[in-house]
Order: structure tokens, then sequence, then C-alpha cells
């Protein structure tokens, strides 16, 4: 069965990198009791509207997540960052993987916002690094809840 990408529900955040990481310094720093702490506040933060359309799917499991970042794919990224390859074809031949195991790679990568596809000529497909950092958040069960 196919998936449907949908559009995050969840309230986003857009800040730079710099007032982002202010933001965080001074939650972390907070007494839990003091208006600063982060309850309530977006889990989701991006550094523009563009980086955050990207990502626009609602949920990615810790599982998938770790599953996708794995040390080959990681080896993938890297060698996109470092190559700046001008096709898909072109970092198949670089990384040594099969085209089509490697083109469905990168469109996962795509759809959460890691890498883009950019067209190229002839009908080529350009992958390009657009995130340089994952943050993973983790809700682990309450006493609660068990």
């Amino acid at each position: 069965m196919p998936s449907v990408k949908k559009e995050s529900s969840t309230p986003r955040q857009i800040r730079s990198r710099r007032e982002l990481a202010g933001w965080t310094k001074n939650v972390v720093q907070a007494p839990v009791d003091a208006p600063m702490n982060a309850d309530g506040v977006s889990k989701k933060r991006f550094d523009s509207e563009e980086t955050a359309a990207r990502a626009a799917i609602d949920h990615v499991s810790a599982e998938a997540m770790v599953k996708l970042l794995s040390p080959g794919n990681i080896a993938i990224l890297e060698a996109i960052r470092l190559n700046k390859p001008v096709s898909v074809r072109a970092l198949a031949m670089l990384t040594g993987r099969r085209e089509p195991s490697l083109s469905r790679t990168l469109n996962r990568l795509a759809e959460i916002g890691i890498v883009s596809l950019e067209d190229g000529p002839r009908q080529t497909r350009i992958p390009v690094l657009i995130a340089h950092r994952v943050y993973l958040e983790i809700d682990l069960p309450s006493a609660k809840s068990l």
C-alpha cells in the first residue's frame, strides 16, 4: 500500500541557528519552575521555512530514523558532502551502491529533509545535502502511563 505524505500538524518555529542555540541554552539553565521551561513549546524547529517545508512529515519513528542513518547511509551523506556528485549515477559509482537501491535510500532521505534531489540536465537528479545535523527526540513513557 503506498504511503501518503501529509503536512505536519505540529506547530513549528523558524529561527536562526544562533537564536535556537541561545534559546536552548536558556531553557537548559533555567530552573524547572521558571517560566522559561519548554513545556508547550514546539518540538520541531527549523532554520528556515524552506527547510521546514522539505521536512513536512508528521512522524518518523526513532527506529526508522536509526535504521535510515546506518553507517552505510552516513557514508553516502559524506560522499555527497565531500564530492558534490552531479547525478545519482555518479554517486552510485562513488559509493559502489547499485543505482536503484541508492535512489530508494535518497528518496527516503529527501522525505525527511536530509537531502534534496534537484533536477539536473537530461532528466538527471542531483543529490544535495541540506541537513548537516539531526536531532532525535524520543518521548519515553512516564511512570503514570505504565
